[in-house]
């Protein structure tokens, strides 16, 4: 995470916490409910909607503190096997992980393996849940394909315009398979018709107990 400075952890609302960066006035989830965020829209609307009893594959954009990686790996069993890939251009350094506590939300030495795992190799973890740590920015470098599950975790349009264009989505459309299925925390107009524009069919869920109101998610 070299290129922001001073990053801070901030306890959210439903005691879990997370990362904000000053310099972007931005939070890696939401500050209402980290781990509710983690759960709801991307454990339960994403991998538990899609998951089918085959190996399925995972695209998630922004590994951050890798709380989506813990929660899907906690839910992975022998009917729901995972291959998880997950794209970073800052990994965070490790250091302030440990200050997340994110390992009293998962069984320790599972945290502990996640976040110890190589980057740019797969690595299993558990018999039903494979990760793949790859050091990449989504918007210039190839994606990895057949994909089945995106969890699009990428920072606000707003703060981060380059990551929500129809250009990169057209990209991330075309490595995925078809009935593969994408969430996401921003449920706005604009993404909804852009992703609508590209093949999907969106639908605007409820948000988290206590968090968004609408969140979205896309079928392709």
């Amino acid at each position: 995470m070299e290129d922001y400075l001073n990053p801070k952890v901030e306890v959210t609302g439903d005691g879990s916490a997370t990362i904000y960066l000053p310099e972007m006035d931005e939070h890696y989830h939401s500050v209402k409910g980290a781990l509710a965020e983690s759960r709801h829209i991307y454990r339960d609307c994403g991998f538990l909607h899609r998951s089918d009893g085959q190996r399925l594959r995972l695209l998630e954009v922004g590994f951050g503190s890798g709380l989506n990686a813990v929660v899907t790996a906690m839910a992975a069993n022998e009917s729901r096997p995972v291959h998880y890939i997950t794209l970073e251009k800052f990994p965070v350094d490790g250091t302030l992980l440990r200050q997340l506590g994110h390992d009293r939300i998962a069984d320790a030495s599972l945290y502990d393996m996640i976040q110890a795992a190589e980057w740019d190799t797969p690595v299993e973890i558990t018999p039903y849940f494979t990760l793949e740590k790859r050091i990449s920015d989504y918007t210039a470098d190839d994606l990895p394909e057949g994909i089945d599950i995106v969890y699009f975790d990428a920072f606000a349009p707003e703060k981060q315009p380059e990551m929500w264009t129809a250009e990169a989505f057209t990209r991330l459309r075309d490595v995925m398979n078809q009935g593969a299925v994408m969430t996401t925390y921003c449920a706005k107009g604009e993404i909804r018709r852009m992703l609508a524009s590209l093949g999907f069919s969106v639908e605007r869920l409820a948000g988290p107990v206590g968090g968004k109101r609408e969140i979205l998610r896309a079928t392709l």
